[in-house]
């Protein structure tokens, strides 16, 4: 363990408008670990992306947590190490979790990007489409949620359906001329989407068409469509 013997120069330090750049200078490169630990921890803008690329694990850890870098570019920065060892990815698990939880309550995009460079994280990508609570109004993309369906496949159940569904776009309220054109979107990625996303979206445009008051031959045009989501 570290006996932090460097806090009390940082400590002096703080109150130095320059602060961070005398930091940096002091400490980012410093050849002793403990004195890279310490200010990947005191850094006051959160740590520098090279923290997080730090060749000692504990220092990688201690600016993966004190980052403020997306998701990707922090799993991606962070010590293999770190991946590779359960151990080790305890101690990165909350901040971890905090990551998942907007990347779900995104588009999915960054989302499985990250899965695909760390798949041993889908346990919790997947706690947290199950748990996480939806914040912004950000929907799935359709051909990255396709990406992530078949990453869980093994893993489907109820929660876990029901979850993704919740991030897809709804349709609900749309005007018939918005679901009309948000259908041709689908249809037109038919051939590439997950049956899961498919056959959400023909069920749920039969629902809306039966609550919706449509002239026939626009009732006509669209079941024509969904029948395309069902071949």
């Amino acid at each position: 363990m570290y006996d932090l013997s460097y806090k009390d120069e940082i400590e002096a330090l703080k109150d130095e408008p320059d602060f961070e750049m005398r930091g940096d200078a002091l400490y980012m490169h410093h050849e002793d670990d403990e004195a890279r630990l310490e200010w990947a921890f005191y850094r006051p803008s959160g740590s520098h992306p090279d923290q997080v690329s730090d060749k000692n694990v504990m220092v990688s850890i201690m600016a993966f947590n004190h980052s403020r870098l997306g998701p990707w570019e922090r799993f991606t920065r962070l010590h293999p190490q770190v991946i590779a060892e359960e151990r080790l990815r305890v101690k990165v698990r909350n901040r971890s979790r905090m990551l998942f939880r907007a990347m779900v309550d995104d588009d999915f995009t960054e989302l499985v990007r990250v899965l695909e460079f760390a798949p041993v994280f889908l346990e919790m990508a997947c706690d947290q489409m199950i748990n996480g609570r939806i914040w912004n109004d950000h929907y799935a993309d359709l051909a990255a949620a396709t990406t992530f369906l078949n990453m869980v496949e093994k893993r489907m159940d109820g929660r876990l359906a029901e979850g993704v569904r919740r991030r897809l776009q709804p349709i609900e309220k749309f005007t018939y001329e918005q679901a009309k054109a948000y259908l041709d979107t689908v249809s037109s990625q038919a051939q590439n989407l997950h049956g899961f996303i498919k056959e959400h979206y023909a069920e749920q445009y039969g629902v809306w068409i039966e609550r919706t008051q449509l002239h026939p031959l626009q009732r006509i045009a669209l079941q024509k469509t969904i029948n395309t989501l069902k071949e």
